[in-house]
């Protein structure tokens, strides 16, 4: 934590930091994420000494965000799980599908 932090934001961190490790992240990792979030936070209370433009301005917080633009991209099942979905289904053909195909055959 930066130092002149209170305790809120104290707990802020470790909140965060073990939602992270519990989701499989590294501690590492988690530490990097809480920080991450919890400046930001400071930055858009007026906490912090300086604050980007996008921290004061932004009408979503860090944590309302919850990684909306951390660039991954959107997240799609594989063709694996697709096709286990389409057997569960008993989807006709699903052995010869690719995934686009079944990605429609299942409805996602």
């Amino acid at each position: 934590m930066p130092a002149g932090s209170n305790r809120k934001r104290e707990r802020q961190y470790e909140h965060i930091k073990e939602g992270a490790e519990e989701r499989g992240t590294s501690e590492r990792r988690a530490e990097e994420i809480a920080s991450r979030t919890v400046n930001k936070e400071r930055a858009r209370t007026g906490e912090a000494r300086s604050a980007s433009r996008t921290s004061t301005r932004d009408p979503k917080s860090a944590s309302q965000r919850g990684g909306e633009r951390s660039h991954r991209g959107p997240i799609s099942p594989t063709r694996d799980q697709l096709y286990e979905e389409a057997r569960r289904r008993n989807i006709e053909g699903r052995s010869s599908m690719n995934k686009e195909e079944l990605r429609k055959a299942v409805g996602r």
